[in-house]
């Protein structure tokens, strides 16, 4: 047989299968129905094991694994099918609905808002660049941020989330998994990072630098170009750029902003020190409320997952199988669970779309534990 006469062939079966995976899927609303008059949960585990083994020794030894994986998948489909035809609203459904309907058409210009640092700190730019008049009340750490929401001593708190240099922020990961918060809006910030000293003084001078680590992390190849300075990691960039103007040393400097040399009364003597040039810090502006603004696209949430081959495997299908875009995916360590792992996943997907409802409304059934964490726009 030619090449055509074999995609002939292809063509013939392939229409084969696809005229039985409607009927299989017709037969799954029906199975749906059934469940639903009696109370039986769509998802049946020790049916799904058995149905598994015995398509996979039907298939043969050749077969086995592709059998498993082709079925896990029309599994899925089926599941996300039977849903989607007895779809009923859940009580994280009903909140997001009462959010939409409730928030005002458009953000805030100003309100009392929590940053780390003190004043000229990345996240104080990042700040400003969100509201046109925030209150910034400044915290020494991530966590005093959290608390202030927590407390309600400030409606909104601004953290930096991940730089496309140096990677995600664990701590402020760390800490989102004991907090009670909402994303309402995400901003990305152009980084560029200055080394500042005090008048006068020149780079040949310097003895050790002080800087945030992750501004450490970004600007690491300028770093390794100076042997003997020793580095030494702060709370942040700006109260790094204070301490050198605070000191009556002239043989230290910083690694912060353009905006902290004149706010502090520096000289730069390098600037762009960072090793890409596009170098941006992703801010999340986050709330006690849940509030969702009119656009919002972007949908973040946390999971936690049985320690399992495949459980990932499974939410990832899901949403593929709805046309949900996964744009982040993290994990972190449960603290006092021994190998158990927070997933963090950044979707895009329309609030107003049927797929978004659909997965609002099974998010149960596709983990152990799930955290909604709010949809929002990115601000650019």
């Amino acid at each position: 047989m030619d090449l055509n006469e074999l995609r002939s062939e292809i063509d013939d079966i392939d229409g084969q299968i696809v005229d039985l995976f409607v009927k299989r899927m017709q037969i799954s609303s029906q199975i749906a129905d059934y469940k639903k008059s009696n109370n039986i949960p769509i998802h049946v585990p020790a049916r799904e094991r058995v149905k598994l083994q015995n398509v996979a020794a039907q298939a043969g030894v050749d077969m086995e694994n592709y059998t498993r994986v082709l079925y896990s998948m029309i599994f899925e489909l089926s599941r996300s099918y039977q849903s989607k035809c007895n779809l009923e609203s859940t009580p994280l459904h009903s909140q997001i609905v009462d959010s939409i309907h409730n928030t005002p058409q458009l953000f805030p210009q100003s309100s009392m808002v929590a940053c780390q640092g003190v004043e000229g700190s990345y996240a104080q730019i990042a700040c400003e660049k969100m509201f046109k008049s925030p209150f910034i009340v400044y915290f020494k750490n991530f966590e005093g941020i959290f608390n202030a929401i927590d407390q309600g001593l400030c409606q909104y708190g601004i953290l930096p989330l991940e730089n496309s240099t140096a990677g995600s922020v664990k701590k402020v990961y760390d800490l989102m998994i004991h907090h009670n918060f909402s994303i309402v809006r995400t901003f990305r910030l152009r980084i560029d990072h200055y080394l500042l000293a005090k008048p006068g003084v020149k780079l040949c001078d310097i003895t050790e630098i002080y800087s945030h680590e992750q501004a450490i992390s970004q600007c690491s190849a300028f770093l390794n170009a100076l042997p003997g300075v020793k580095v030494i990691p702060v709370e942040n960039t700006a109260v790094a750029a204070k301490i050198v103007a605070e000191s009556d040393r002239i043989d230290v400097a910083a690694i912060s902003s353009r905006f902290c040399q004149d706010l502090y009364g520096l000289n730069y003597l390098a600037e762009s020190i960072q090793d890409k040039g596009n170098n941006r810090t992703r801010f999340i502006c986050i709330s006690k409320n849940l509030e969702i603004y009119p656009g919002s696209d972007k949908t973040s949430i946390m999971m936690v997952l049985s320690h399992k081959p495949g459980a990932l495997y499974k939410v990832l299908a899901r949403m593929y199988v709805l046309g949900i875009n996964v744009i982040k995916l993290e994990s972190r360590p449960i603290p006092d669970r021994d190998f158990e792992f927070m997933f963090y996943f950044d979707l895009e997907t329309s609030i107003y779309s049927e797929e978004f409802v659909q997965l609002m409304c099974e998010l149960d059934e596709l983990c152990e534990e799930f955290k909604y964490l709010g949809s929002y726009t990115e601000v650019i």
